[in-house]
């Protein structure tokens, strides 16, 4: 019998991550250059969609592949019934019209998702995987009760994004146990959608350091002129900078100011300081969506290690791919392939940087971030590349459900 997977949308529209993730479940995919059929195991029977654009996809999408659009989370859950008939929950909160607060967050509604998916489990007495897009929620808080909701209830829950999953260029692997001195990550997209990303391939890193994860500390938001001459006070690490854009660019560039062929941008950056003593930055450098680099210096060591992460064509795409692979073998396992706390840490770096840009250059102190964590092995989860000698940037890109995996 396949999984029965209830899908829960705030919109469908082209390229939103419903279209990203869902294509993936109903059509063959690539992963590793390997054909992947998900219609052997997975079936999606029913979606819960928040908004309806002008350009939606849900209705058309449903028709074509028999899903029952319902008009409530719970109806979604039950297949119009009463009772929980769903074997696992996708919920995907990212994209659609929604408020900000005055901190610049967006208030996605994934929360109330949630806490409405957990009260139908906890009545049916049923635990059952969930996959929450991206961070938890806008507000740490709430992530935190989400979390320990997750626990209480013994709901498998899996969180988090594709960065992470991409191919490696060059393909780095820390040692293990590596002692991390220092490390950057760098993006090129919007503070807090992207910065939420480049927080995530950071930690993806350093979380497997000697100890584990030890917890951050305190976080100090830094713009433009501060940013760089934090650098020249060596607050953070221009050299580290310059070895993760050699891996994206090839070479450094004359300045990391201003990337050749972008459009100038002020750069920011977010100073975290770990409980162990670890220093680690995330830099927005150019105006670049899909540039994810990280590098580190271990210690003793005096070259650093660097690499740029490849998403695939069409843009970041076919990187969901690697994502939506992870998310059947969580599914299928009822075991997210990586902790749910980094994702937890993420959520709450991302919380803590959005408040600590309203007052540049003041550290913000982060208690609720000391916690501790050991880190999983994803290595089979991440993309090597292979699927991108099938799949190039030579094919046109599909504007409905990709089945480029036939």
């Amino acid at each position: 019998m396949p999984i029965k997977i209830a899908a829960l949308l705030t919109c469908f529209r082209h390229r939103s991550h419903a279209n990203v993730i869902l294509e993936n479940f109903l059509e063959p995919y690539l992963f590793r250059g390997r054909r992947v059929d998900p219609r052997k195991e997975f079936r999606v029977v029913s979606m819960y969609v928040d908004q309806f654009p002008k350009v939606d996809m849900a209705r058309g999408v449903a028709r074509d592949y028999g899903i029952k659009i319902q008009p409530t989370i719970a109806k979604a859950l039950c297949q119009g019934g009463k009772r929980l008939a769903v074997d696992a929950v996708l919920s995907i909160g990212e994209h659609g019209t929604y408020s900000f607060n005055r901190f610049g967050q967006k208030r996605y509604p994934r929360k109330r998702f949630f806490d409405e998916i957990a009260r139908v489990i906890g009545d049916s007495g049923r635990p059952i995987p969930v996959f929450n897009d991206k961070h938890l929620c806008y507000r740490f808080d709430w992530a935190r009760q989400m979390f320990e909701t997750a626990g209480q209830l013994k709901i498998p829950l899996m969180a988090g994004s594709s960065c992470p999953l991409a191919q490696r260029r060059p393909a780095i692997e820390l040692p293990r146990a590596a002692r991390i001195t220092e490390a950057v990550s760098i993006h090129g997209g919007p503070l807090e959608a992207y910065g939420f990303h480049a927080l995530e391939v950071l930690q993806s890193f350093v979380e497997a350091r000697a100890g584990g994860e030890t917890g951050v500390v305190s976080v100090e938001y830094l713009r433009g002129r501060q940013l760089w001459n934090a650098a020249r006070q060596g607050r953070w690490s221009l050299k580290l900078a310059e070895a993760a854009m050699q891996a994206d660019l090839g070479k450094v560039p004359r300045s990391i100011q201003q990337v050749p062929g972008e459009s100038r941008v002020t750069s920011d950056g977010l100073l975290i300081k770990y409980a162990d003593g670890l220093k680690a930055t995330m830099l927005n450098i150019g105006k670049n969506d899909t540039r994810w680099n990280f590098a580190c210096r271990l210690k003793g060591e005096r070259r650093p290690l660097s690499t740029a992460l490849n998403v695939g064509p069409w843009n970041n795409r076919n990187l969901f791919k690697a994502l939506v692979h992870s998310i059947q073998d969580h599914f299928r396992n009822g075991r997210s392939p990586y902790p749910l706390e980094r994702t937890l840490m993420t959520t709450g770096l991302t919380d803590a940087m959005m408040h600590a840009a309203v007052h540049p250059g003041r550290p913000l102190p982060t208690p609720e971030l000391e916690f501790a964590y050991k880190p999983r092995t994803f290595n089979s989860m991440r993309e090597n590349g292979a699927s991108w000698k099938i799949v190039t940037d030579a094919m046109p890109e599909p504007r409905g459900i990709d089945n480029s995996g036939d």
